[in-house]
């Protein structure tokens, strides 16, 4: 399944269930088919995601420190999966708007 994040605050991030999955996980939300992110819940929520991208970082470069490890693939990286919608709750935040998607 595909999920598409609107905002009046900027363009429309498209993602597949997987990545909004675990993103969903990250901000302790239910990953329902329409939804609405109100800017009043932005700034715990992009704080929960951003924490949760540092700490990615932090266990892949312990993992590729480790001898004989396999190194995680970049394209796995949860910094750069979920950049796009980390900066659309970061443009709706600073323009007072909400996050819309199934709409």
């Amino acid at each position: 399944m595909i999920y598409q994040f609107r905002s009046k605050a900027g363009p429309d991030v498209i993602m597949l269930a997987d990545l909004t999955k675990r993103i969903f996980d990250i901000l302790g939300r239910p990953l329902e088919p329409r939804g609405i992110l109100t800017f009043e819940q932005l700034p715990v929520l992009i704080t929960s995601l951003e924490t949760a991208i540092l700490k990615d970082l932090e266990e892949r470069s312990k993992t590729s420190d480790e001898v004989g490890s396999e190194a995680p693939k970049l394209a796995d990286r949860l910094g750069q999966r979920a950049y796009p919608f980390l900066e659309l709750m970061k443009q709706a935040k600073n323009k007072d708007e909400p996050v819309l998607w199934g709409v």
